[in-house]
């Protein structure tokens, strides 16, 4: 059973996309303290104030939906092209926001320990058509109640994502040819 916290086309600047609470949290150009220890560089979740995501179109509007699941969803459609797991630690008052202005709350997802599925489609197509008048790319966020563990990369399909990773990962080979 899954309840959907959000579901809208959201407008990005710089790709950005942030999950927070408790504060004042945004991504603040500084990827080492986001994405500290993981081997994945989409979603950067090692921050306690919340979770930074970045899409692949720079601008633009891409659909987000947002779900909170009662339990693990099990494995992500084959129609997403890139998916990573993270897990977080949700405060009080949970909100997103976009670098574009753009905001809201989160409300049924409770403080407590949550792991976080970001499944993507359109990377490739959302960093090669920034300026298009129609979405490229697509997200889906499912929360559910979970330990902590590590995160973990399971699906790489664009080359973006690869990019990504390679750059803002650990910066440790992931079996993707580069050292």
């Amino acid at each position: 059973m899954e309840r959907v916290l959000l579901d809208a086309v959201v407008e990005t600047d710089y790709g950005q996309f942030d999950l927070g609470w408790g504060g004042d949290f945004g991504f603040d150009g500084d990827a080492d303290k986001y994405f500290a220890g993981q081997v994945n560089g989409l979603v950067g979740a090692a921050h306690p104030g919340g979770v930074y995501l970045h899409f692949g179109r720079r601008s633009g509007g891409s659909p987000v939906r947002i779900v909170l699941c009662t339990a693990d969803p099990g494995a992500a459609e084959e129609s997403w092209e890139d998916v990573v797991e993270v897990s977080v630690e949700v405060g009080a008052d949970a909100g997103w926001s976009s670098w574009f202005g753009e905001g809201g709350e989160l409300e049924g997802i409770a403080a407590g320990s949550y792991r976080l599925r970001v499944s993507a489609r359109g990377r490739d197509a959302g960093r090669d058509g920034e300026f298009a008048d129609e979405p490229v790319d697509a997200y889906l966020l499912q929360f559910w109640p979970a330990e902590g563990s590590p995160d973990a990369i399971l699906r790489v399909g664009s080359q973006d994502a690869e990019y990504w990773h390679r750059e803002w990962g650990s910066r440790r080979s992931l079996g993707f040819g580069h050292g």
